[in-house]
């Protein structure tokens, strides 16, 4: 069973590999599964759209800071084959460095450049395949083109300010950290390493120390001791001058920390192993440690004393308070396990977790690997009855169950954002395997609507979930993602987030400026969304928050996304139109606020040049930044706003230290821009400029101008748009119909929200319609679709249950046990409630408000008592009851008997079990007014029932320790008729085959019929069958008024039924199951197959044998005969066409129980 899995914010925000920051690891490709090292990660260090498998998601960077051992980027110690990939450029905001993505496989590219070539430096000015060289000269053997709308290359070669540092000694090393502390600081911090994989260890280590931005490097290996192994560095997110090194535990348990950004260190001894650490979000000094032996620990002291919280905790299970909706900010929130395996949600102070001080938000226990703490939302997962139902609970307040659409059914669910109060969640439902339906919730995320249908989803390498979702840095609302259609997948995009999407239309001409012809809906440009294999690094899509309309990511333009010719593509609107930039993979880093964009091309030679554009991508310039070609292990950006400095980490050969290129493009720029240097520019969607309920724009430097932008100014002016249609999504419940509007699902009463109302006070009544969450438009029709404050109704109580809070039916003996009081409708406020526990004690309550947290009761004696609840208020009462077996197990019981039977008549009812083998068994049946139960040691009775009317019959069987009971209703009256119903083929796929769901089929069939036909609903009856194909039997009942007149005679209800088959035959009963997908209902035919050849050689005996046949077959249906009778206007008698369904109406005595439902199911539901 799937756990909710983690998601957050997105991609574009989270590739960097750190909250915070700016660090990268290198590590040797092949050497770790095959070009990717995994070390132990911290909670919160895994990108939010990528969960660890099997749980809840892990916290990400936003909300809280997280600090983590890096994933590994690194040096291949062999040559490596040129069908692998080079590495990529990124950085997210906020994280203090770009990062480079590990080679990447998997994917057919084109052949390489001959390596000497390129060892040579030969072929340095051949120009990229089917583009122009600069001066707009067409190469020879191209086809004819428009310059105009090529993307243009300078292939003079430009040299770039650069100086190379070697870290002398560290050939062996195979793995490297790095932090760039940024923000007006010249240091950078590298730890080397040698891992040996054969003994699974680190043996050797060095630390390097730049204050010149990189131009040179000390080590201090003298400084944390010559025979010190260090294994990882940690940044405090909230002071980038704060160090932390962590030692192998092997050898010892240490820590060396830092306050002068790595210059001097002080050591500490550790009594325990640190597997991860989480600093906190405001407090510098104040940090978590996990140890190997799953206990936390918290220092208050940046790491110099430690203090043990909790043991038992849950790997990754645990979280820094969030500011805003904790009022402490030492709250520590964490999931441990019980000394018996149970998880719970537990919250105490960092420096005061005693057992008395602990408090437990969620009550009861919850599964394990399933909690998770995330900006204003607390989730946790409850797995009953075989399905897993989630919790949320908004700004700290009681958790509610998350609701999604009532046959959604999910086996697995992931929260991909928490941002803008909002909760974001993919869910793969009970019918899909590799594809997921986002969900949007309402602002307490409780309330979920669906956003897009079967998006595409793939495994990581450590088995993590990711789903193909990206969204859009700096323009709020903006999504990417890929969906699969008739086993393509297809790239959509949408602005509002996911009331629209829409395709990607495809560039109007290639990087040649050849035509391309490309129609949509057929034919589109699709990109690929995965992050890479190393799931901590960047991925090969990119987009700025400082440089809003501006997105680069491969792809390819056809009928589907395909892993196959693979180009560049960007858009400088925002995704609205597409140019191809590149033929092949590269890597894009953005420069000065996305002003200036690097290209690095996607190889496993070494390289010395790099393409810069100054204008969005239009045309690119080569630019040298080592005059000796390397092989390039990865890139880090300059942390901070401007971004115009990097390094580039590499080695000249298999076997030399690592190299290390600085590169400074300030050299690139004439000057800073003016505000003459700019332009405006509007974000619009094809067009419509209103996105998100306001018009904004941002400003542009011209193209032309390469002055040096500095600090990201935002958008200049933003107006809010008058509200449309366009702005209100689908409420719960609700769904859009091809007309655009929303209207309620089949499932959903729209009443029912008003439930918990009391009189006199008010309640939001849905229009149907909710407005986007973040948009901001004013007035136009807002306060038509905005739901209307209503007085509550006064209603008497109705829909009363009483339940135990583990919902089983047994208790032990002198434990106690907690009974929960649930009501439909009713006024909770003015209601007494009266309990009767059965063993001689009963209560009372004034309101329901008071008996929220349950009822505890202690028994203590052992046998089955009868527990009643009696509701009353001004209006009215109702009464529920409950048999409780005080102490017995079993798996599955269902009860078999008629829908319908005949007064007088013995009824024969068995209770089915699963397993049938379970020991000695008690069975306990209840039916008729009888208030003494029948207790027999056979699985099977026999009864009458001397009276018309409905009545519910209640077996419950007792083995060992388990109890479990089914309920059916029965209808008794003196006749009835009987037909088989089918349907279209299609309601097959939407049926999960539970009891809600043919209940309310059944209920839905029953309308249509009514509709139909016009004959009043107190005359149907309607079951759904359990099992495949879907069936159901129409019953035909002879009601009679309260008084006991009027009733039908069997001359009436034989009209009701031709009447029936009738509009059945004509096609006429029919429903729309969802928009788009409509059901018909017919009337089951009885075939008979041919028993001879019908050709005119065989005799007339063989002509004869097939009639009988025939005759016989159709003599098998019965219809009961009525013996009263009252006037009904008489329906249309067609003609009986051979084959018609009214063959299938026949006459008998008695109804025949319904055939025993397969395993597991809960038999047929009906509607009455």
């Amino acid at each position: 069973m799937g756990k909710v899995g983690a998601g957050g914010g997105s991609p574009a925000r989270l590739s960097a590999l750190l909250a915070g920051a700016g660090l990268l690891v290198l590590c040797v490709p092949g050497a770790c599964g095959g070009g990717s090292c995994y070390p132990q990660l911290s909670p919160g260090s895994a990108p939010r759209w990528a969960p660890t498998p099997g749980g809840f998601p892990r916290q990400g960077p936003r909300g809280r800071a997280a600090a983590t051992p890096l994933p590994l980027l690194g040096r291949p110690l062999f040559a490596v084959a040129p069908g692998d990939r080079a590495l990529s450029l990124e950085r997210a905001p906020g994280t203090g460095g770009s990062v480079a993505v590990a080679p990447r496989s998997g994917r057919r590219r084109r052949s390489e450049a001959d390596p000497g070539k390129a060892e040579r430096g030969e072929g340095a000015s051949r120009s990229p395949r089917g583009v122009l060289r600069d001066g707009g000269q067409q190469e020879p053997g191209t086809l004819e083109r428009d310059p105009d709308k090529a993307t243009r290359f300078r292939m003079e070669e430009l040299r770039l300010t650069s100086t190379t540092f070697a870290l002398t000694g560290d050939s062996a090393h195979n793995q490297a950290m790095v932090h760039w502390s940024g923000h007006n600081s010249s240091v950078i911090l590298i730890l080397t390493k040698l891992y040996d994989y054969n003994l699974g260890s680190i043996t050797e280590s060095s630390l390097w120390r730049s204050t010149d931005y990189g131009t040179t490097y000390e080590k201090l290996n003298d400084k944390v001791g010559l025979k010190t192994i260090l294994s990882y560095l940690y940044v405090c997110p909230t002071n980038k001058r704060k160090i932390m090194l962590l030692t192998d535990p092997e050898i010892e348990s240490s820590l060396l920390i830092s306050s002068d950004e790595g210059a001097t260190y002080q050591k500490y001894r550790l009594n325990f192993y640190i597997q991860s650490l989480l600093f906190h979000p405001k407090q510098e000094d104040w940090i978590l440690a996990y140890s190997q032996d799953q206990k936390l620990y918290s220092s208050a002291e940046f790491g110099r004393r430690w203090q043990l919280i909790q043991e038992g905790v849950v790997p990754n299970r645990f979280y820094w308070s969030v500011m805003g909706s904790n009022k402490e900010p030492d709250l520590v929130h964490l999931e441990a396990r019980t000394v018996d395996g149970h998880s719970q949600y537990l919250t105490c102070r960092m420096q005061n977790c005693t057992e008395a001080n602990r408090n437990k938000p969620f009550p009861g226990y919850i599964d394990p690997d399933s909690l998770i703490v995330q900006d204003d939302y607390v989730f946790v997962q409850l797995t009953s009855g075989g399905r897993p139902h989630y919790y949320v609970s908004y700004r700290r307040n009681a958790f509610a169950q998350m609701k999604l659409p009532k046959y959604a059914l999910p086996k697995d669910m992931h929260v991909i954002s928490t941002d803008e109060n909002q909760v974001f969640a993919a869910v793969q439902e009970w019918n899909q395997n590799d594809t997921y339906n986002l969900y949007i919730s309402d602002t307490r995320g409780v309330y979920f609507t669906l956003a897009l249908e079967n998006v595409q989803s793939n495994r990581g390498p450590e088995g993590n979930i990711m789903i193909d979702l990206y969204e859009v840095a700096g323009i709020k609302g903006m999504f990417l993602a890929n969906k699969k259609i008739d086993n393509q997948v297809k790239t959509f995009i949408t602005y509002n987030k996911g009331r629209d999407w829409r395709l990607l239309q495809a560039p109007d001409t290639d990087l040649r400026g050849d035509p391309v012809h490309c129609l949509l809906p057929y034919c589109s440009l699709h990109l690929h969304l995965k992050v890479s294999e190393n799931p901590y690094t960047s991925g090969i899509i990119a987009s700025r928050d400082t440089a809003p309309s501006i997105i680069v990511a491969s792809g390819n333009i056809g009928s589907e996304l395909s892993d196959s010719d693979i180009s560049m593509f960007v858009s400088s609107d925002a995704g609205n139109t597409w140019r191809q930039i590149f033929e092949e993979e590269h890597s894009i880093l953005y420069l000065d606020q996305g002003g200036v964009l690097v290209a690095m091309k996607h190889t496993s030679l070494p390289i010395r040049h790099l393409w810069l554009s100054f204008d969005e991508g239009r045309s690119w310039s080569k630019y040298s930044f080592t005059s000796i070609p390397l092989f390039v292990d990865g890139v880090l950006g300059e942390p901070g706003e401007e971004t115009l400095i990097m390094t580039v980490f590499g080695h000249f050969s298999h076997r030399s230290e690592w190299q290390l290129v600085k590169v400074d493009y300030k050299s690139v720029f004439d000057r800073r821009c003016a505000e003459e240097d700019y332009r405006p520019w509007q974000l619009h969607s094809q067009g419509e400029a209103c996105i998100m309920g306001a018009k904004r724009i941002y400003k542009k430097r011209k193209s032309e101008r390469k002055c040096m932008q500095g600090k990201y100014a935002g958008a200049m002016e933003s107006e809010p748009c008058v509200c449309t249609e366009a702005d209100f999504d689908c409420d719960y419940g609700y769904e859009r119909h091809s007309n655009g509007q929303c209207l309620p699902a089949f499932w959903f009463n729209p009443s029912s929200l008003s439930k918990d109302c009391s009189l006199g006070q008010s309640y939001l009544n849905s229009t149907g319609y909710r407005k986007v969450v973040s948009n901001n438009c004013t007035d136009g029709v807002r306060e038509q679709y905005t739901a209307k404050p209503q007085k509550c109704p006064g209603k008497a109580p109705r829909g009363l249950r009483i339940i135990t809070a583990d919902g089983k039916l047994t208790a032990e003996q002198g434990h106690n046990v907690t009974l929960m009081v649930q009501l439909e409708e009713g006024d909770v406020q003015r209601t007494l409630i009266q309990v009767d526990f059965g063993d001689g004690i009963a209560v009372s309550y004034v309101n329901l408000s008071s008996m929220e947290d349950g009822i505890k009761h202690v028994y203590h004696n052992v046998g089955i008592f009868r527990v009643t609840v009696q509701v009353d208020n001004s209006l009215g009462s109702d009464s529920a009851v409950l048999y409780l077996h005080v102490t017995c197990p079993l798996e599955h019981v269902h009860l078999s008997l008629p829908f319908v039977t005949t007064k007088n008549k013995e009824v024969n009812a068995t209770a089915v079990l699963w397993p049938s083998q379970v020991g000695t068994l008690t069975y306990v049946w209840w039916y008729g007014n009888k208030t003494e139960p029948l207790i027999t040691l056979e699985g099977s009775i026999s009864f009458k029932f001397t009276s018309e009317g409905m009545n519910t019959i209640t077996v419950q069987v007792s083995a060992g320790n388990a109890i479990l009971q089914d309920t059916k209703t029965i209808a008794v009256y003196e006749e009835f008729r009987s037909l088989r119903l089918s349907f279209s083929p299609n309601l097959d796929d939407y049926n999960p085959d539970i009891p809600e769901w043919r209940r309310d089929i059944s209920r839905v069939i029953k309308k249509s019929l009514v509709e139909a036909t016009g004959v009043p609903g107190q005359h149907i009856l309607v079951a759904v069958l359990p099992g495949l194909p879907t069936a159901a039997e129409l019953f035909v009942l002879p009601y009679q008024d309260p008084t006991g007149e009027n009733k039908r005679s069997a001359e009436d209800l034989e009209q009701i039924s031709e009447l029936l088959i009738h509009k059945l035959n004509q096609n006429s009963v029919h429903f729309e199951l969802k928009p788009g997908v409509q059901i018909l209902v017919h009337a089951a035919h009885l075939t008979a197959a041919p028993l001879v050849d019908l050709t005119p050689t065989h005799s007339g005996s063989a002509m004869l044998m097939l009639l009988s046949v025939l005759f016989v077959g159709l003599a098998v249906f019965v219809i009961y005969k009525f013996k009263r009778r009252v006037a009904l206007p008489s329906p249309p008698s067609p003609s009986t066409q051979p084959g018609d369904s009214s063959l299938r109406l026949q006459r008998a005595r008695h109804a025949t129980p319904p055939s025993t439902p397969k395993r597991g199911s809960a038999g047929a539901q009906f509607a009455i």
